[in-house]
């Protein structure tokens, strides 16, 4: 699954019309109805120590009527227009922990984390769940300037992609376009609480779990995003949770944190060898794992489903895509799982080659815009065999075990640590 598809947001806020009040959801996403619908899940759009522009409107270099112009107009590529400037690509941060929050954060809380101790740069930006093309997608608003050096490397570097953002078009993750049939240039019907034609300018993965979209701060506050109510922050990784309790006292009960990595996990999905396929240091982990019946259950679920079709974005029980035949597969046996590959990925122990049991996860890196970002997801069934949803025009299938140069390792489930990670606001 590309950068993920969906956030499973522990809870969100709605707007409904312009200028009407929030309404809080929890766990699902409710369905629209004639009205449009923003499901938030962050905001704002300044940061860096030394960028000093907190609160208030758009960021500066931003105008908001010349975009709101070509709206009205209908929607004109960046390719068509003047490129904006952006600022050239500054030292690249890792997307350690993201701060949500229904709301718009506190003016004053992107100084007072960057104090915290570890942290070593952070960002505001806009974040809400909406629909595009018809289907939910989670969304950033972002100064594609600041926000780049948070990007995985490939995307970080593309000038073009940014420019595009910072002209008022939509960037997408590399699988959404290419699975979804989103190809540059074309358009795509963004829905908040205004609907919206907007150009694809950019195919490229962030490479932070659950986003798919990226749009700039100034668009995202047309959608009707709130301002400022999610942070991304970089901080020394052996002193990630510190940080994090530390962050999470500082926002308080109305504001989440969460990682967005796993710290010395070898099956995080920011990691190129998730998994550790080789088995180099491993220690092997029996307790909290699927029972036998627990994995009885969720296999016999998952072959029931070989020969459906894949769609990007499926979660079944009719058509799945990777990580959807994963999460409805292992829901069949009582278990909750998050719904992105690379938050699958951080679900429990990593697991060696040579000690692979039914029922294990297999990851894969199959995106040239994020290489080390897992975005694929199959099942062990043992006997060197595996199933997967593989991609749009084929069906579930059963196939021998891919180790390729594209494999990135391996887990065993923990249905706690998976609960956990389903809960999570950014999970």
């Amino acid at each position: 699954m590309g950068l993920g598809k969906s956030l499973n947001l522990g809870w969100a806020a709605e707007l409904r019309g312009a200028g009407l009040a929030h309404q809080v959801w929890s766990a699902s996403v409710p369905a629209l109805g004639a009205a449009a619908s923003v499901i938030v899940m962050g905001v704002g759009a300044w940061g860096g120590p030394a960028m000093g522009h907190l609160g208030g409107g758009p960021a500066a270099g931003h105008q908001r009527a010349p975009v709101l112009a070509a709206y009205e107009m209908g929607p004109v590529p960046a390719s068509q227009q003047a490129p904006p400037q952006v600022a050239p690509l500054g030292h690249l941060r890792q997307a350690d922990l993201m701060v949500v929050s229904a709301e718009s954060l506190p003016a004053d809380m992107l100084a007072s984390v960057l104090q915290v101790r570890d942290v070593r740069s952070a960002e505001l930006l806009e974040a809400a769940r909406v629909r595009l093309n018809g289907q939910y997608v989670a969304m950033l608003g972002v100064d594609p300037s600041r926000f780049r050096i948070f990007a995985d490397k490939p995307t970080a570097e593309d000038t073009s992609l940014w420019r595009s953002v910072a002209a008022g078009d939509v960037a997408v993750s590399y699988t959404m376009g290419r699975q979804d049939g989103l190809p540059l240039g074309s358009l795509a019907e963004v829905t908040g609480t205004r609907q919206e034609s907007l150009a694809v300018g950019g195919l490229g993965t962030v490479g932070i779990p659950g986003v798919d979209a990226v749009v700039s701060d100034t668009v995202a506050r047309s959608l009707g995003f709130p301002m400022g109510n999610a942070m991304l922050v970089s901080v020394r990784t052996s002193h990630l949770a510190t940080a994090a309790n530390r962050i999470h006292r500082l926002v308080g009960k109305n504001a989440q944190v969460e990682p967005l990595v796993a710290p010395s996990s070898p099956a995080s999905p920011q990691g190129a060898s998730a998994g550790n396929g080789g088995g180099n240091g491993v220690q092997p982990w029996t307790e909290g794992l699927l029972s036998p019946v627990e994995v009885q259950r969720f296999l016999a679920a998952a072959e029931s489903r070989v020969g459906r079709p894949y769609v990007w974005g499926g979660s079944g029980p009719f058509v799945f895509d990777c990580s959807g035949l994963v999460q409805w597969s292992l829901a069949q046996a009582g278990v909750v799982m998050p719904r992105v590959a690379a938050d699958q990925a951080l679900t429990g122990p990593a697991v060696p080659v040579s000690r692979l049991s039914p029922g294990d996860l297999l990851f894969y890196h199959t995106d040239p815009t994020a290489p080390n970002y897992v975005s694929h997801v199959a099942i062990y069934l043992g006997d060197g065999k595996m199933e997967q949803a593989p991609e749009p025009g084929m069906d579930v299938e059963i196939v021998p075990v891919d180790l390729g140069a594209e494999f990135a390792g391996a887990i065993a489930v923990s249905p706690r640590v998976a609960a956990a990670a389903a809960a999570s606001p950014v999970g």
